[in-house]
């Protein structure tokens, strides 16, 4: 039976966890604030104020965080002096609210959006992935995605999680910052037949969101959003373990920890879309121990 630790509790919604420095980063959306812990959940810090609601996390190869601000599509970035300034403006870019993000060791973000309004209950329709540079332009690099979610990259790879199409995307990252090669690193069934998201939902064999950083095996962790569930799973598909969440679900995974095999997990008991939360503090960091070290 899987043992987990409580690592952070009473937050609103957790997302865009990451381990840097010996520290998990997490944003709790709906209270706007970006928070770090230690691996143990002592030391819990504020690190930033993002207004427009944060979501993805990442870092400049000198260490500045950035986070996606999804209600006015920006990228926030903070300096060094603690001050919250403006990265990119992913306005007239972006087709939609952005949403999560991976950050590459040469400091290029790639940003992933909705699509469309889950809130008004539109029907799906196709997002685009945006690269930002260092310097802070943008341009489109990817169309047609379906809920582009999770992400991570080396540099080379793209690796993002479609959740509204039981699969996970990889591309090839070309050396002028164009995306190649897209393909399925892993599929989990077959694309839902439906554009409602209440039609799309009971045909998720699995609704893959946050992800983990490759481990030593090249295998990731991905949370599966309507499962309550984390699988780690390897390049095409083969799932090579499963953890389950006694109530609830989780939205995002993580792996690190001082000797990097411990996965976080970022649950909930409520749902992702603000108006069902009511100012809830149902949200929870879990972690547990796992075999396989990140990579």
């Amino acid at each position: 039976m899987t043992e987990f630790s409580i690592i952070l509790e009473d937050a609103c919604f957790l997302e865009g966890s990451r381990w840097v420095d010996g520290r998990l980063w997490v944003s709790d959306c709906y209270t706007q604030r970006v928070i770090s812990v230690a691996e143990d959940g002592s030391d819990p810090r504020v690190e930033a104020m993002i207004r427009g609601q944060p979501s993805g996390l990442g870092f400049l190869p000198d260490g500045r965080l950035l986070a996606v601000s999804m209600r006015d599509q920006h990228i926030k970035r903070r300096e060094s002096d603690g001050s919250i300034v403006t990265h990119a403006d992913l306005r007239g870019i972006a087709n939609s609210q952005i949403n999560d993000m991976a950050v590459d060791p040469q400091g290029r973000c790639w940003v992933g959006c909705f699509g469309f309004d889950i809130a008004a209950g539109e029907p799906m329709k196709p997002a685009v992935l945006v690269r930002v540079d260092p310097d802070g332009s943008a341009e489109v690099v990817a169309e047609d995605v379906w809920f582009p979610n999770g992400a991570v990259c080396d540099g080379r790879t793209l690796i993002v999680a479609e959740t509204f199409m039981n699969r996970v995307t990889a591309f090839d990252v070309d050396a002028d910052g164009s995306l190649l090669d897209r393909r399925d690193w892993a599929r989990f069934g077959d694309q839902p037949g439906a554009l409602k998201l209440d039609e799309v939902i009971p045909l998720l064999d699995m609704a893959a969101d946050g992800m983990s950083e490759p481990d030593a095996e090249g295998a990731i962790w991905v949370a599966d959003a309507f499962h309550g569930r984390a699988l780690r799973v390897r390049e095409g598909g083969e799932v090579l373990q499963e953890i389950d969440l006694p109530e609830g679900q989780i939205y995002d995974v993580t792996l690190g920890g001082a000797d990097g095999r411990t996965l976080f997990l970022a649950t909930s008991l409520n749902g992702p879309v603000e108006a069902e939360r009511d100012d809830t503090r149902l949200a929870t960091l879990f972690s547990t121990r796992v075999d396989v070290a990140l990579g």
